[in-house]
């Protein structure tokens, strides 16, 4: 993957010096302002049960010494500094960690405070969204006697981080309802999820019925008398949307939990039934030798534990039924065009065919909106991810353990990522963004808000009339055009001239379909793009 996706990345470099940036695709904020620790909830964690308490309030302080002993439920807040806009897109980052806390998990991530996971938070503030990099429970018992039980109470661990985000998404509607505090976008909610949080993105958008957790993986049948016992038990934490249950505190009651798109960063999705035609757009990234999300569908296991849970379907066997069911035909338009990074996964998906993921399937033919990042290491699972021993030591110390404990968790970590590095990182993370981004803005309207034809035009470049018919022109305020490419909304070329040297251009006999068309008018060694629409 590194060969397709390293060239792809240097195009990009090219290209971005060259054409105008567009906010909420393109990096258009230099600094990023951030507040951390903000509580949007309060709820009961399940992570004090090995010291016989089942049931504690997030935030509780257990040895008295003022500080929590349980993790509160807070969010860190990213927005682009000196922003004018009051109403911005909200992203809400769902961070990484196997549902246990990090070290416990054997991981050398599992924070909301993890290097990748901030570097998402502050791209996408870069691009101008609001952005929740979020606190949700955490915790699960991997040494249950049976699959069933450890696959309940993973799919629990799932369930009660799918309550407290749809908690926080009501959070903001109230906020917004009492002044804005955070100045988002109530329509264009986006849940953007990072391993772990792949899951709760997926869940969240898709568990909506009962039955949908009552399958037969998730009850418990008693050998000797046949009775049959629901594993995830809504009487006792309450239903998928954080209501009910007798040890679930409902958060921000009577508010949507309504979100408009998921983006998942090697995420699964507990069965594949859950998903169903009107499921809001969603797109993922994916590892296919991923050895926890299988990137078709397989069970899921884990080192010391054994088998968790079968048939959990990842990123590739997601995207072929939501593509299917027309979840997804909103980004039709983007999967036909030509940046850099809509190329590049469909590269990596025509080279990926055939290939067994982990699980031992052979990957299909490719599927838009799923990109699989296939590199030289044969347990590559989370490429963007980035750490350094010497603190993943110090909080191993912080909880407890031996330095050289977490010597090991991180000496674990490079099993899987042998090469892990602030470039690799870097790499894979630009083009998780920018793949994410396009979808995005297309899955919930910002290409109109957006308007590249303002942006032009304040860059320099007017085109007259729009809405056109057999003439335009094209006017360079400052300089001369160089070159004009015309590109139909599928992406055919049109329409091209070069070795321009004037200030003005005037086609007067065009002969296009109506329609949305793409200019892309060079000036001065710089291109503009602007859409114009032909009637």
């Amino acid at each position: 993957m590194k060969k397709i996706l390293l060239p792809f990345l240097s195009c990009m470099a090219i290209l971005g010096s060259t054409f105008a940036q567009v906010r909420y695709i393109d990096e258009v904020f230099p600094d990023v302002t951030v507040q951390t620790n903000i509580e949007y909830g309060m709820n009961f964690s399940v992570i004090a049960a090995s010291q016989g308490l089942p049931y504690v309030p997030t935030g509780a302080d257990l040895t008295g010494n003022g500080i929590a002993d349980i993790p509160a439920l807070e969010f860190d807040f990213y927005e682009p500094t000196g922003d004018t806009e009051t109403e911005r897109p909200l992203v809400i980052v769902l961070h990484t960690g196997t549902f246990a806390p990090i070290i416990y998990n054997g991981n050398p991530t599992g924070m909301r405070q993890d290097a990748a996971t901030t570097m998402i938070c502050q791209s996408y503030a870069r691009r101008g969204y609001a952005v929740a990099n979020l606190e949700y429970r955490l915790g699960w018992n991997p040494g249950a006697e049976t699959p069933a039980e450890r696959g309940a109470s993973l799919m629990k661990a799932v369930y009660r981080a799918i309550q407290d985000t749809k908690g926080a998404v009501r959070f903001f509607r109230r906020d917004y309802e009492n002044g804005n505090t955070y100045g988002i976008d109530t329509s264009r909610i986006i849940l953007s999820g990072q391993g772990s949080g792949g899951w709760i993105a997926l869940g969240y958008a898709t568990v909506d019925k009962y039955a949908e957790i009552t399958l037969p993986k998730f009850l418990d049948v008693d050998e000797v008398t046949g009775d049959v016992t629901a594993l995830i038990d809504t009487a006792e934490i309450g239903d998928w949307d954080g209501y009910g249950g007798a040890f679930n505190n409902v958060n921000h009651p009577g508010y949507s939990n309504d979100v408009h798109m998921v983006c998942s960063m090697g995420g699964g999705i507990g069965d594949l039934s859950w998903l169903e035609a009107g499921d809001v757009p969603m797109c993922a990234v994916h590892c296919p030798t991923d050895p926890v999300a299988i990137y078709t569908t397989g069970d899921v296991a884990v080192t010391g534990a054994g088998l968790i849970t079968t048939d959990i379907s990842g990123s590739y066997d997601v995207m072929v039924k939501a593509n299917m069911l027309g979840n997804n035909d909103v980004l039709a338009t983007v999967n036909a065009g030509s940046d850099v990074y809509t190329l590049g996964a469909q590269a990596a998906s025509a080279g990926a065919e055939g290939m067994m993921d982990f699980g031992g399937t052979a990957v299909g033919a490719p599927v838009d909106n799923a990109y699989p990042f296939v590199t030289a290491n044969p347990f590559e699972a989370s490429p963007w991810d980035l750490w350094d021993e010497a603190t993943v030591e110090n909080i191993a110390l912080s909880l407890g353990f031996e330095a050289g404990y977490g010597t090991a968790i991180s000496q674990n970590g490079l099993g899987q990522n042998p090469d892990m590095g602030i470039d690799k990182s870097m790499a894979f993370l630009d083009t998780t963004m920018g793949y994410f981004c396009r979808r995005i803005v297309r899955a919930t309207n910002l290409d109109d808000l957006n308007s590249l034809d303002e942006i032009a035009v304040e860059n320099g470049l007017e085109v007259y009339p729009n809405p056109a018919s057999s003439v335009l022109v094209f006017r360079a305020k400052e300089g001369n055009i160089q070159s004009i490419a015309i590109h139909s909304a599928l992406g055919e070329l049109v329409q091209s001239e070069s070795n321009i040297s004037t200030n003005i251009v005037s086609y007067n006999n065009l002969n296009l379909k109506a329609g949305l068309y793409f200019c892309s008018v060079e000036i001065e060694g710089q291109v503009f793009n602007q859409k114009v629409i032909i009637k």
